[in-house]
């Protein structure tokens, strides 16, 4: 099939592009030297949204500062809004891992917008005389302080998501532990029986440990706050305006939304990629954290009958094509699952982070592959976890409370009136016969009745409380 073409040039040579193309002659040797993971950066709508933003920003500042003159700057403008509104997504074509320390994407974002303005202004694609992706779009800048600072405002607007599907997944277990506030169940501590507490408190734990890791993450994004335009190539600002950083910066937060500062120091800001390593080691934080809240999630509704079965997860999918009737946690499992992977795209931002050398990291696009994957991953697993398991858990109240009361766990509370000795060796009979401590210490007259029903109220079993219950004197 015959297919149109148009002829642009660069510094290794003449190529044929796609007449359609809004791309350009970078973005096509960056396609054929990156055919590495077959996953386009416009998997990330963020980040293209983020460097049109960026872009036109660049725009409105060099205009102001009068680099660049009005009718360039206005269509430069048009366009970033267009593609800022999802215009264009698929042009956005090079892979995610590249070489260049993300040169290809700000090539591929600079030829998109310079191709749709020349369209504007009724030109034709190409024709870069009239409006040039280097020398207009790219104007007082540099792939080294455009691409971390797109990078920078995207993972913003990943943060808020999460943020919004952590808080939302914390609300349901706070709801869930309103509900479990009267059931009694068995405390474990390494699988084994420890002492009484309420299945309401068992998830409120869960609530408050997803709390913690909401402020842990809003610090992390405090740090993100801060970028560096203006640096152009390593920080020293070459070729930018003395009032560029400044006015692009505060330009760029009023069209993103996000309170950007520009950087004490640009040439440290060029080259440290440490921010991006606190934002990891928090998001890997988040993910132990919820792996092990949907760990206990499978213990405590394993069973249904040969388990511990204190809960029961909603049943989502049919569990096996061998198994009739069998039912599987493949929400939690999911989620543990998401957690490895997040723990693994932590490794890879560390080593990227590391291997950055002089006044340049190189690494970038890693980094921010990992870490876009990373929240857009927990987002999705938090979301997943409240709708289609947290929000349908119900309790198993009666076994919860058989549980208990088969458990020699129960002495540990009658220690304070029978002694450590009599506590011990009721225990080991309990174990030994099959009998419940509760009618062992009545068989051998230890309490009254009136008085271990007291000691066992649920005021008494699950939080501090002095009791009034004769203590006898204890000995062998």
């Amino acid at each position: 099939m015959n297919q149109s073409f148009r002829i642009e040039h660069d510094l290794i040579g003449d190529r044929q592009v796609a007449v359609d193309a809004y791309y350009g002659v970078h973005t096509l040797r960056a396609l054929e030297n990156f055919p590495i993971s077959g996953t386009p950066i416009s998997i990330y709508p963020d980040l293209v949204g983020a460097l049109a933003c960026a872009k036109q920003a660049a725009a409105i500042a060099n205009r102001d500062l009068g680099l660049l003159d009005d009718e360039r700057s206005e269509a430069i403008v048009r366009a970033c809004e267009e593609i800022r509104g999802g215009a264009l997504l698929e042009e956005f074509v090079v892979d995610v891992i590249q070489g260049g320390a993300g040169t290809s994407t700000n090539m591929n974002a600079n030829e998109v917008i310079a191709n749709r303005a020349l369209e504007l202004l009724g030109a034709k694609k190409g024709d870069y005389a009239r409006l040039h992706p280097l020398d207009h779009v790219n104007l007082s800048r540099s792939t080294n302080d455009v691409y971390p600072t797109a990078v920078k405002v995207a993972l913003q607007f990943g943060i808020r998501r999460l943020l919004g599907e952590m808080a939302a997944l914390r609300k349901q277990f706070e709801l869930k532990a309103a509900e479990f506030s009267e059931v009694l169940k068995i405390g474990r501590t390494q699988l084994q029986d420890a002492v009484p507490m309420t299945l309401g408190q068992e998830f409120s734990t869960y609530a408050v440990m997803l709390q913690e890791d909401e402020s842990r993450i809003g610090e992390a994004a405090s740090l993100i706050r801060e970028v560096n335009l203006g640096a152009t190539a390593i920080g020293t600002g070459i070729n930018a305006h003395p009032e560029y950083a400044e006015r692009v910066t505060r330009t760029l937060s009023e069209i993103a939304g996000v309170a950007l500062v520009v950087s004490p120091n640009l040439i440290e800001a060029t080259q440290d990629a440490g921010s991006f390593v606190q934002l990891s080691g928090v998001l890997k934080r988040v993910a132990v954290k919820l792996s092990k809240i949907c760990n206990d999630l499978r213990l405590l509704s394993s069973g249904p009958r040969a388990g511990i079965g204190e809960i029961n997860l909603p049943a989502v999918q049919a569990g096996s094509s061998i198994m009739p009737g069998k039912v599987n946690p493949v929400i939690p499992e999911v989620v543990n699952q998401i957690a490895f992977e997040v723990i693994g795209n932590d490794i890879t931002v560390t080593m990227a982070a590391e291997g950055g050398q002089l006044q340049l990291n190189a690494f970038e696009p890693i980094i921010a592959h990992s870490l876009f994957k990373s929240l857009a991953h927990l987002a999705a697993g938090c979301r997943v976890l409240g709708e289609r398991c947290v929000a349908g858990i119900t309790a198993n109240r009666d076994r919860a409370r058989r549980l208990l009361d088969d458990s020699t766990a129960l002495v540990t509370a009658l220690n304070p009136y029978i002694g450590y000795a009599r506590s011990s060796a009721i225990a080991q009979e309990a174990l030994a016969t099959g009998k419940r401590v509760y009618d062992l210490v009545l068989e051998k007259k230890l309490m009254t009745r009136a008085d271990l029903d007291a000691v066992l109220q649920p005021e008494v079993l699950t939080q501090p409380h002095f009791s009034t219950v004769h203590r006898p004197k204890t000995g062998p």
